[in-house]
């Protein structure tokens, strides 16, 4: 029994003529999709989304692209606004520039970018389906990037999901087909497509070297000044897109690419990155010890595996996927994508342990999603072929129901994952306008998440430092702020302040609330200064 190539996609009421019209229905449908998404996210939510919208905002607003608060202190500025964009990438700030620039300087209007990558993103998912199987397959992938479980509730709001995904997805395609179709203008175009995946994630920088190595992989014969000529195409792509972002680096911080992105390589925590002064490096990294090394890099290993099972995956489907990979491992784009796969596994996992299975993963793998739908799709088929044979199942029938069940599986879970995160997103502008509603219209302050507190009241600041509270003078004095927020997301130097087991002469408690959300304490101290000691 063998799987047939291609089967109808029905579509009711719709005639379709051809292709590019089937694209373009496909397209309309996720971008309604992505509409709706974002029509439910009323704010960033979350630190990152906030920090690419504040930077767009300020840009397009006259302020330049410049930050006036730090959220981390790996290589800090000596003041404020400084340079945005010294540890993330800025293309999903200005695409949302681009957007509010034409539209207004709203949210709505910074989501527009994401929601068309997403909707683009499902169509090239669905172009996929068809070159790797079939019309069927093809649906059933494009369904399943619709319905991507913890994906959902984050493709459309200013944060790099649906940006790096297609960024991402495209120029592993376009290496693909370079090195199947021996062709310089693909690789050309797989650079340019990395640059913009680097321009959107620092880990993007992956894309350029694995289009370099696909280049070189055995298997095609082909000359090696014709390989020299794919991977010089491929840099030149990329330098054509990231050369202006790295010229700007020289000039602001004199470097191509931040020292801070570096730095984390030598993470022993994620509480290291808000550690002040922060002075990761490789002699403390090695003082720690193997055993600590080691125990880290597991930890990574066990948190990076459930993100592939239960997000990358939609939980059930990884076998499937592995099956599907295996079933298409001859085909030159899969290559290509494989490698892709285990580097950024290997490389969240061992290089960048800490930032890697804190989110870093999650946000590069929607480079992979697209592959990973149209792999288990054939994967799953391939399943039901082998049990229909042992079971005397009818294939057709048994296929219809496995394939439905799957979507109704993962629509399932992506609606329990938007009603569970949605109402989180969307419920914290209360908190930070009640914190400023007694405080000077320029006072600067140390808080948990400068970059939300700066969206909600426009107040600048710097994060909550994991230190002694006295750097509490070293900051206001470097940075001016003005007032100290502790909350219950407090780091553990300050634990004891929070619990009213110490007072320190340079805070004085300004005003004490409960968390209109959760109900917590909320304390709000003024930053004195000793006598005799100027700020």
């Amino acid at each position: 029994m063998t799987l047939p190539q291609r089967s109808p996609c029905r579509l009711p009421n719709i005639n379709v003529p051809n292709n590019t019209l089937l694209h373009a229905w496909v397209f309309a449908f996720a971008l309604g999709a992505g509409v709706f998404l974002a029509a439910l996210i009323k704010q960033p939510g979350y630190t990152d989304a906030y920090y690419y919208f504040n930077a767009a905002h300020r840009l397009v607003t006259g302020a330049g692209l410049t930050d006036p608060y730090l959220w981390h202190y790996l290589n800090p500025p000596n003041h404020l606004p400084a340079p945005a964009h010294s540890y993330w990438m800025p293309l999903q700030s200005l695409l949302a520039a681009a957007a509010m620039k034409l539209f207004g300087p709203s949210f709505g209007a910074a989501q527009i970018p994401s929601v068309l990558c997403f909707a683009a993103l499902v169509t090239a998912t669905f172009s996929l389906g068809n070159y790797l199987g079939g019309r069927r397959h093809a649906c059933i992938a494009a369904l399943l990037v619709l319905f991507s479980g913890f994906y959902v509730p984050v493709w459309t709001t200013t944060d790099t999901f649906a940006t790096y995904g297609l960024a991402g997805s495209l120029s592993l395609a376009a290496a693909g087909l370079g090195r199947q179709r021996r062709s310089p203008w693909w690789f050309l175009i797989a650079g340019a497509l990395a640059g913009l995946g680097h321009l959107a994630r620092a880990d993007g920088l992956l894309l350029i070297l694995i289009a370099a190595l696909a280049a070189l992989l055995p298997g095609e014969r082909a000359p090696w000044r014709s390989r020299a000529a794919w991977i010089l195409a491929a840099v030149l792509g990329y330098l054509a897109v990231m050369g202006p972002w790295f010229a700007r680096n020289l000039s602001e911080l004199g470097t191509p690419l931040p020292a801070a992105g570096a730095a984390a390589i030598w993470l022993r925590g994620y509480e290291e990155l808000v550690h002040y002064p922060a002075q990761p490096s490789f002699h403390a990294f090695a003082e720690w010890g193997m055993d600590n090394i080691l125990a880290s890099r597991w930890l990574a290993l066990r948190n990076n595996l459930a993100t592939f099972i239960a997000a990358e995956t939609w939980v059930i489907l990884s076998p499937f996927v592995l099956v599907g990979l295996w079933q298409l491992r001859r085909r030159a784009l899969i290559q290509v994508v494989i490698l892709y796969a285990i580097a950024l596994h290997l490389v969240m996992t061992l290089v960048f342990a800490y930032p890697g299975y804190r989110g870093g993963l999650f946000h590069s793998a929607s480079a992979l999603l697209p592959y990973w739908a149209v792999a288990g799709v054939l994967g799953l088929d391939r399943a039901i072929e082998a049990a229909a044979r042992r079971r005397g199942w009818p294939f057709q029938q048994a296929r219809r129901v496995f394939s439905t069940a799957l979507v109704v599986l993962a629509a399932a879970l992506s609606l329990y994952i938007l009603v569970a995160r949605v109402p989180a997103l969307n419920n914290n502008a209360t908190f930070y306008r009640t914190l400023a509603a007694d405080l000077p219209s320029d006072a600067r302050l140390i808080a948990n998440d400068p970059a939300a507190l700066y969206y909600h009241t426009g107040l600048g600041g710097v994060v909550l430092p994991d230190a002694p509270p006295e750097r509490v003078l070293d900051l206001s004095a470097r940075y001016g702020v003005d007032y100290l927020v502790l909350d219950e997301n407090r780091t553990e130097t300050f634990a004891a302040l929070y619990r009213h087991e110490v007072t320190y002469p340079f805070l004085r408690l300004h005003r004490v609330y409960l968390h209109p959300q959760h109900g917590t304490e909320v304390q709000v101290y003024a930053i004195v200064y000793p006598e005799g000691r100027e700020p």
